[in-house]
């Protein structure tokens, strides 16, 4: 077993956190607040080629895998950006991948080349109302016509839709009712957000307000059937290609955060004098702190291990939810002691752990939450009967 990453993966993560070390905290409060996407960061991570990580090299990334994605968005999150900073650029980083590998080769040198080069902004467009994590229940319908197809419906929980000027989009092309399994019948689309036909409506929420989430509601959308990714039919198949890769960047994102937190947390109780001594001398406060790294180090080696498997070809699907499970956990664990170490100012904006905190709570939520993490586990790797 080999521990240590490489040189190419050592300097991924310095370039990353050298580049980032001017958006600082006053930063992300800042566009936090005024629920104002960060421009300036997403340019400078587009500036610096990041976005094209995982694309191809012959339509301008890097061709890298998912350890190397999983390290630069580590080191986004532990930057002080979070989940904001994170969000701004994820499904760049990775959410492409049915393109990547579905899509006809036009439509991949139409967009993935601007998707590596920053200048193409692209949304997600899979969970809807009714629907929650059961996507084989979504009912936003794609009727073909002619050389088009004619979407309606609606979507929910749609990051950067407000500054997006594409969605990856799944529909039904065959009504559950006509097809044999509830998967079959749906279709996935990477096109235009026609602002004619999609009414987009911000989600008032706790945190992560830089990046916008959104309700779509979708009228008579015209979409080429040039912007089809793959076979009609075909779309839920081709989203699985990218479960496990997303559940691990996720847990990067994750581990980011609490590692952040942690940092927040141990500079605090050596300033901190209460009663003539820092409060790290108190075991109350010392003992939590070293019980977050060894969590937060612990996840991480999950991590390491899931994203290995995923580049070398090998199943990963019990680790890559397990890192998700247990990253999502230590980052929210490490938050909330931050916080708590902090006392009173940690419940102010003035020390960021109130940010940190409600930004690694989402964690444990999105994409998948923690109890379906462990249906997952239940079923596929211990074998006990499906609940779901």
């Amino acid at each position: 077993m080999d521990f240590e990453l490489t040189e190419d993966q050592e300097t991924i993560r310095k370039s990353v956190a050298g580049l980032l070390r001017d958006f600082d905290d006053q930063y992300w409060m800042a566009k936090d607040q005024a629920h104002e996407f960060p421009t300036e960061f997403y340019e400078t991570v587009a500036g610096g080629g990041w976005l094209g990580i995982t694309i191809p090299e012959e339509y301008g990334g890097h061709g890298l895998g998912i350890t190397e994605a999983s390290l630069l968005l580590e080191e986004v999150a532990r930057s002080g950006g979070g989940m904001n900073a994170a969000s701004a650029i994820h499904l760049s980083i990775f959410g492409m991948h049915p393109v990547v590998v579905h899509g006809s080769e036009e439509l991949k040198r139409r967009t993935l080349p601007r998707i590596a080069n920053g200048d193409l902004h692209v949304c997600f467009g899979v969970t809807e109302p009714g629907a929650g994590l059961d996507t084989a229940s979504i009912t936003t319908y794609a009727r073909r016509d002619g050389d088009h197809y004619v979407a309606n419906g609606r979507k929910v929980w749609i990051s950067k839709a407000m500054e997006s000027e594409k969605i990856l989009l799944l529909t039904r092309t065959s009504k559950a009712d006509e097809v044999a399994k509830k998967t079959d019948g749906m279709t996935l689309f990477l096109t235009d957000i026609d602002r004619d036909r999609i009414d987009i409506r911000p989600i008032p929420k706790m945190g992560r307000n830089a990046v916008t989430s959104n309700e779509l509601f979708i009228d008579d959308l015209r979409i080429p059937v040039e912007d089809r990714v793959g076979e009609e039919g075909q779309g839920f198949r081709y989203l699985l290609d990218g479960l496990n890769p997303e559940r691990m960047l996720i847990a990067a994102e994750a581990l980011g955060i609490g590692r952040a937190s942690l940092d927040k947390a141990v500079r605090y109780a050596k300033e901190r004098v209460v009663f003539g001594r820092p409060i790290g001398m108190n075991q109350g406060i010392q003992f939590p702190l070293a019980d977050s790294l060894t969590r937060l180090d612990a996840a991480e080696l999950v991590l390491r291990k899931a994203t290995w498997l995923y580049d070398n070809g090998k199943p990963c699907g019990r680790e890559a939810n397990t890192a998700k499970y247990l990253c999502a956990d230590a980052g929210f664990t490490a938050a909330d002691r931050a916080l708590q170490t902090h006392g009173g100012m940690g419940y102010s904006e003035e020390y960021a752990v109130a940010r940190y905190f409600r930004e690694a709570r989402l964690m444990r939520i999105a994409p998948i939450s923690q109890e379906m993490i462990l249906n997952y586990l239940g079923s596929h790797t211990l074998g006990l009967p499906r609940s779901y």
